[in-house]
């Protein structure tokens, strides 16, 4: 089963990568794939000196974290991804939060679900009608099921 993470998982797994959601992206191969844009490598660049002192680790070590959980993404030049899909994110995320248009953009293109931990970004999708996101809880207990 495929997912596109987004930045704020992405994050998580970085600054912890013995975490639940570091669990699940480094030890779910042949069970679940993960798909992110190339945003998600110019917001680790961006966030960097926030990952830095949030994580408390060296340089060194939050390049190993980095590199642990990115090499375990499958990512997509989002420059690919044909016009309609983008027209329809925008209209999704447009008054929640603008930032997430390729994430949205990205599971639209997929087919698949988008694996998120924001909040606002959930609600605000799920106020149109929108479901097609999930749960670090959801994943795990499918990985769990699939695992058996």
């Amino acid at each position: 089963m495929k997912f596109v993470v987004d930045t704020n998982i992405a994050f998580s797994a970085v600054l912890n990568t013995e975490s639940r959601i570091g669990d699940l992206i480094m030890n779910s191969h042949g069970i679940l794939e993960f798909y992110a844009c190339d945003t998600l490598r110019a917001e680790l660049k961006k966030h960097r000196p926030k990952l830095l002192e949030l994580s408390k680790l060296s340089e060194e070590k939050l390049d190993q974290a980095e590199y642990q959980i990115t090499n375990c993404l499958s990512f997509t030049n989002e420059a690919l991804i044909p016009f309609d899909f983008w027209v329809k994110a925008a209209n999704l995320v447009r008054d929640i939060d603008m930032n997430d248009i390729a994430f949205v953009t990205l599971t639209e293109f997929l087919g698949v679900k988008l694996w998120t931990g924001d909040k606002k970004l959930m609600k605000g999708l799920a106020q149109k009608g929108y479901t097609n996101f999930t749960t670090t809880d959801e994943i795990y207990k499918l990985r769990s099921l699939l695992e058996e």
